[in-house]
Formats: C-alpha cells, structure tokens, sequence
C-alpha cells in the first residue's frame, strides 16, 4: 500500500515525543521523588520549638533546611555513640525498651535490618543469586542475606543459606526462604544492576545501558516505517 502524504511527518512526530519522554520520565519522576523527601523531612521541623522554626526566625520558610537538621543530628548522634559515654546512654536506653514486649520486638527487628543494610561486611546483604523459586524450571533472582543457621541446619542435615526473595517493582518487601547450597547459584552482578532489573520489571537487563538522548533522536526511520 502506497504510504499516506503525512505519513513521513507523523514519523517525525513520533520520534520526537519518544525522545521527549525518554528525557521528562526519569526526570520527573527523579524530582518528584527528591521534592518528597524534601518535604518529609521538612515537616519534621515541626518538632522543634515555634520560636526556633525557621518561618519564626527568619520570617519565611526554608526548602530543604530538613535535610541539612537531619543530617546535622545524624552525625552528632554518630559522634556521641561512638565513645564511652554515648555507648553507655544507649545501653541504658535499649535496657529500658527492652523491657516494653511490643516495643522491644519492633526496636530489634528495625536495629538487626538497619544494620544489615548499613554494613560494610561481605557477609551482610551483598551476593546476588539465582534460585528456582516458586517451583522447579522457574529461576528467580534472589539475594543471599546472611550464613548457615546451624539450628535448621541440624534439623534437616543440610547445610541452609537464608535468602530473601523481593517483589517487583518494589524490592523491599518478599519472602524469606531457606535453601540448601546446592540449591544457590551465585551471580557474577552487583546488587544494584540486580536491583534495576527488579525494580524496571525485567526491562532493564543487567549489562544494558540506557541510551543517549543523541541516540534517540537519531533513530533510523526506517525502523519505524516497518511498523507502519
């Protein structure tokens, strides 16, 4: 069939607003998501005393003044409980939520998760793996979250590894599940590449690279006209 007179300049067009999109997707979704931190953190000034809130002091209020409070704190705490006496105060204060049932349940779960994810040991959350999860012939890609539990392990007579399955698009909730070795493949990946492709659905593979805006808007129209 003889192409149509403005078949050409919808081709045009078209691959104009992909590159478009391509460049305000990201973009916006990049923004959205640091505005939201922002303002969460921004909210938290709420907690300090009116006559110290930045709209009081300096008669208007100021974007982003959250994060700097809130990164302030968190390197003075860090300085505080790295020595004696700071150690010392948060002892008597786990002392005392451990002694609340419902607290001290809550508390150690998020300090045990909280230090997994902030350490620096290899042993931690760090090795990617490919297990058949939820039954045989189905590979799913999982991450190794910790060593053997010697109590299953005797239980079953084999050697148990914990890992954590997560869910896409949202890699922080999943399942907990506990394989033999000979069960595990690990993965030659970086947590993060495994982390894109959970979280883009399956289309960003590991290894890939995204494009270059200039590549978009360099497309071949030849491609596109085949689709036509």
């Amino acid at each position: 069939m003889r192409p149509s007179l403005f078949s050409k300049p919808f081709l045009y067009i078209r691959k104009y607003i992909i590159a478009g999109l391509i460049v305000w997707v990201p973009l916006g979704i990049t923004i959205f998501a640091i505005k939201l931190m922002v303002d969460l953190l921004d909210r938290s000034l709420v907690l300090l005393p009116p006559s110290l809130r930045p709209e009081q002091l300096l008669g208007f209020p100021l974007p982003g003044l959250g994060i700097v409070i809130s990164t302030l704190v968190i390197i003075v705490t860090g300085l505080v409980v790295t020595n004696l006496v700071g150690r010392k105060m948060v002892g008597i204060g786990e002392n005392i939520l451990d002694r609340i049932p419902l607290v001290r349940s809550i508390y150690s779960a998020v300090k045990q998760v909280t230090q997994t994810l902030v350490s620096s040991d290899k042993n931690s959350f760090r090795q990617v793996v490919l297990i058949e999860y939820p039954r045989k012939e189905i590979w799913t890609l999982a991450f190794l979250t910790g060593d053997t539990i010697p109590m299953f392990s005797e239980l079953t007579h084999k050697t148990l590894h914990t890992v954590f399955v997560p869910t896409t698009p949202n890699p922080t909730s999943g399942v907990i599940i506990m394989l033999p070795d000979e069960d595990i493949i690990r993965v030659n990946l970086d947590v993060e590449d495994a982390l894109k492709f959970i979280m883009s659905l399956g289309v960003v593979t590991p290894g890939s690279t995204s494009k270059k805006y200039s590549e978009v808007i360099n497309m071949d129209l030849s491609e596109l006209k085949k689709k036509h």
